[in-house]
């Protein structure tokens, strides 16, 4: 039976889990709040995501939230969805129903979005180079587009899968969509306002993506979603090369602050105080 009031308990699943501060952050705003609950790491195989869902629910857990690379089994999974998960066709959020249906959500949009906002503001007029083709790339085109991106160019190591991703999305979104290879970084790099990798490249026992920065405007951000290590090589070499950067807290605060509300029914403030702890905690990984 799924419990109520005190004492709720949700999940984080991917593979691996050991790099996520989901259990931190849920737990500075257990703390902060007064709430008696819990959120733990699941470390789940592919081939086990399915039977492990079905397990938690069971178990009277209140949902999870999802990483990779279960985004879109998440997604597959579910009985319904909301708009985002729909249009992305992933999510990172499942939420266990009290009519025993599992609610797919996708906040990974809401997460750039607002972590965008916050340093940049709008995006209108302007052309983003995103990186990548996956689950978190789809929540990203969405958050990009909200902010009125005029143009989004997906880049990706296949570059059918970004032509894909681009054709399924178009539809949904008023930015204009192109698709390529990452051989077409030259090509694209001069026009780019904002860049955001979307990859799990440079995270913490990945390679970087090799990209010469010298082709980006002066005036380049770039956005790397990846926040373990906090700054990647691709943001330290952006730094040093004059860019303003913004690393991946900021997406992972915002788009947890829904999560944590469907999972304990207070929705949580993004604060600089939640920020310095996730920053202490990265700092002694």
């Amino acid at each position: 039976m799924r419990l109520t009031g005190a004492g709720r308990i949700a999940g984080v699943i991917g593979w691996p889990i050991v790099h996520s501060l989901s259990p931190l952050l849920h737990g500075y705003w257990l703390d902060e709040l007064k709430l008696d609950g819990a959120l733990v790491p699941l470390a789940v195989r592919r081939e086990d995501f399915a039977q492990t869902i079905w397990g938690l629910q069971r178990a009277g857990f209140q949902g999870v939230n999802v990483t990779v690379p279960h985004k879109e089994a998440a997604f597959a999974l579910a009985h319904l969805s909301d708009a985002a998960a729909s249009a992305a066709g992933a999510a990172n959020l499942l939420i266990f129903r009290a009519d025993g249906k599992i609610e797919a959500c996708n906040t990974d949009a809401v997460g750039l979005r607002e972590s965008v906002r916050e340093a940049l503001g709008e995006l209108k007029g302007k052309t983003v180079l995103l990186l990548g083709a996956g689950g978190a790339a789809r929540g990203a085109v969405l958050g990009l587009a909200a902010l009125g991106a005029a143009r989004i160019d997906l880049l990706n190591r296949h570059a059918d899968k970004a032509a894909m991703l681009a054709r399924g999305m178009q539809p949904l979104v008023e930015s204009r969509l192109s698709a390529g290879g990452l051989e077409d970084w030259a090509k694209l790099a001069p026009t780019a306002a904002l860049v955001v990798n979307s990859t799990s490249a440079g995270m913490k026992g990945n390679p970087s993506l090799a990209l010469d920065l010298s082709l980006l405007p002066s005036s380049a951000v770039i956005l790397d979603i990846v926040y373990n290590p906090l700054e990647t090589e691709l943001l330290r070499d952006a730094r040093a090369r004059g860019h303003k950067v913004i690393d991946g807290l900021g997406m992972l605060m915002h788009q947890a602050a829904p999560s944590f509300e469907a999972f304990f029914g207070v929705r949580p403030n993004v604060t600089a105080g939640l920020r310095a702890r996730l920053v202490e905690a990265l700092s002694h990984a």
